[in-house]
């Protein structure tokens, strides 16, 4: 996927819900993976000529793991004029040394989302940005109908009262296969996940199922993606 495209994609999601306003501060969550190097690609470079003025900082939460080098991650936000943090914590002892977790990804996210959220408010942003895209969206959605019996799927635009953050997620029409060919032609810098459970979570079993059930009913992801934003799921209606 060329850069055109992506940024096509991107400005859609954010006309289409209403994701920034003039003055926007946003922290954009910086993992190193492939999908929050895209969004920082996107957002760095939509903000030279988005009609609504904003400003954006990227942030990575460190876990603790030994080994994960974000150096590249630190040039390429240097290189896309971004000031960039990292948030040094102890995650990944707590979750696996200490408490000795099973099934820790739920635990993960919420200790994750309270050091970023804390960041990103001593950073002065009113706005966070997440990298969820199109085929998270889909396996989120059958997440929730196969393990909780209800059809739900986060929102495009989310606002946390605790923290008194907006929420938004501009990679929502961006499928995963061409963020993967955006991170081939262009060299992300993708840092490898240490997690020892990475791979192994009930995300990654719906998302082998999904694949399969597209191989045999081409199609599939389209209609389950339509069937989000047809339903009466919060957020997923546009705006007039």
């Amino acid at each position: 996927m060329k850069l055109q495209k992506l940024l096509g994609y991107t400005r859609k999601a954010l006309d289409d819900y209403n994701m920034i306003d003039d003055g926007d501060k946003i922290a954009i969550g910086i993992s190193g993976g492939k999908d929050s190097l895209t969004l920082l690609y996107a957002l760095s470079h939509l903000r030279r000529f988005y009609p609504k003025k904003y400003d954006i900082e990227a942030i990575t939460v460190r876990m603790g793991y030994k080994g994960m080098n974000f150096s590249p991650v630190r040039q390429l936000c240097r290189e896309l004029g971004v000031n960039y943090t990292i948030v040094e914590t102890e995650i990944a002892g707590i979750l696996f040394s200490r408490r000795n977790e099973t099934n820790p990804c739920s635990l993960c996210a919420r200790m994750r989302k309270g050091a970023f959220n804390i960041k990103a408010k001593e950073l002065g942003c009113n706005k966070e940005a997440y990298a969820h895209h199109y085929d998270d969206a889909v396996e989120t959605m059958m997440m929730s109908l196969i393990y909780e019996g209800r059809f739900h799927c986060f929102s495009p635009v989310t606002y946390l009262d605790k923290s008194g953050i907006t929420l938004i997620r501009p990679l929502i029409y961006v499928r995963e296969a061409d963020i993967k060919g955006f991170r081939n032609a262009y060299g992300l810098p993708v840092v490898k996940n240490l997690c020892p459970v990475d791979g192994y979570t009930k995300r990654q079993y719906i998302k082998e199922l999904i694949k399969k059930l597209q191989s045999e009913t081409p199609g599939l992801k389209e209609r389950l993606f339509h069937a989000i934003q047809a339903s009466n799921t919060d957020g997923w209606k546009k705006p007039d």
